[in-house]
């Protein structure tokens, strides 16, 4: 099934207030975002939003405005004023957690969560941090979504199917057999060149690099870059490299092994233009999960950028009865 954009964006839902959180997990700081379930919605699992690299939980919900400056040529060479700036507005008024209510966690490593030294940041230490993190937030069952390397869910959905109700695969990391890792990921799998590039990157490489993961060839908005920059110490930057080291092509198959063996509701949705992730493994997921398959034709890695409208398709599957 492939989705295309409606000729009319209306917007039919009341929208919860967002909000934030800090607590441990042993001596570790998490940070995480929450909403209430629509009222259509009570008593049932809640949506748990799982990122990838190198964002956060700010992936999940409207995104913010940004402030930025108008070029040089329009301030004739004088001096910056304040009516030089402007905000540049969203692309979209309402995201994933203001849609269906639920949890979005900063995985360890990555935004405003912790991010020591000692952790090995491999698939299996973040399935347990998942398991460990629901308990601590008292939920049992959830309705998952995964994208890019949020893909550590399947690794807990597979070791406890009893705690998964529904379940979204978008453009996620393919813990499936024949996966070889794009152009970058192999540069930061590499030893001292991954340190490297990872220090080199700035806005300017971080904005020529989106290009090519959206449709149209622009990068994404400053406000990504902007959400990205904030936390990209060096703490996101070891948790990174550690994560991709940890993860050749037959762990990621391995990881998957028992895929086949989940049963709930599934949905995978796939932006067609992503570089990183070809679109058969999109197919493949869809395969192994019995899942429906929604592909964005016009849209890349981070699609909902690009194909908004598709948010409300994945917060229609998350929240039927």
């Amino acid at each position: 099934m492939r989705g295309h954009a409606p000729t009319v964006a209306v917007y039919p839902r009341s929208v919860p207030e967002v909000s934030d959180h800090t607590a441990e997990i042993g001596e570790l700081p998490i940070f995480w975002r929450s909403a209430p379930a629509p009222e259509s919605q009570t008593g049932v699992a809640p949506a748990l939003y799982l990122h990838g690299v190198p964002t956060n939980s700010d992936d999940w919900v409207r995104p913010r405005e940004h402030r930025g400056s108008r070029p040089r040529w329009r301030r004739r060479w004088r001096p910056m004023r304040s009516d030089d700036q402007w905000v540049v507005p969203p692309l979209y008024g309402e995201g994933f957690l203001e849609r269906t209510g639920g949890l979005a966690p900063d995985l360890p490593g990555f935004g405003r969560s912790g991010k020591p030294g000692y952790l090995k940041c491999t698939i299996e230490e973040y399935a347990d941090f998942i398991e460990r993190f629901l308990d601590l937030v008292e939920v049992e069952r959830v309705r998952m979504v995964v994208h890019d390397w949020g893909a550590v869910g399947l690794a807990f959905a597979q070791r406890h199917p009893e705690r998964m109700e529904r379940l979204v695969v978008t453009n996620a990391v393919p813990l499936l057999p024949g996966y070889r890792w794009h152009r970058t990921a192999r540069l930061w799998r590499t030893p001292v060149v991954g340190e490297l590039v990872m220090g080199a990157t700035s806005r300017r490489v971080l904005r020529r690099s989106t290009r090519e993961a959206t449709a149209g060839g622009e990068p994404l908005p400053e406000s990504f870059l902007d959400t990205v920059l904030e936390h990209f110490d060096q703490g996101t930057q070891r948790a990174i490299l550690r994560l991709y080291r940890s993860s050749p092509s037959s762990v990621l198959a391995a990881a998957g092994a028992r895929l086949g063996s989940l049963t709930m509701p599934a949905l995978v949705v796939w932006g067609e233009r992503d570089p990183y992730i070809p679109t058969r493994f999109a197919r493949e997921y869809a395969k192994a999960l019995g899942a429906e398959l929604l592909l964005l034709p016009d849209a890349g890695h981070w699609w909902w950028y690009e194909r908004p409208d598709a948010i409300e398709q994945v917060a229609d599957f998350l929240t039927a009865a």
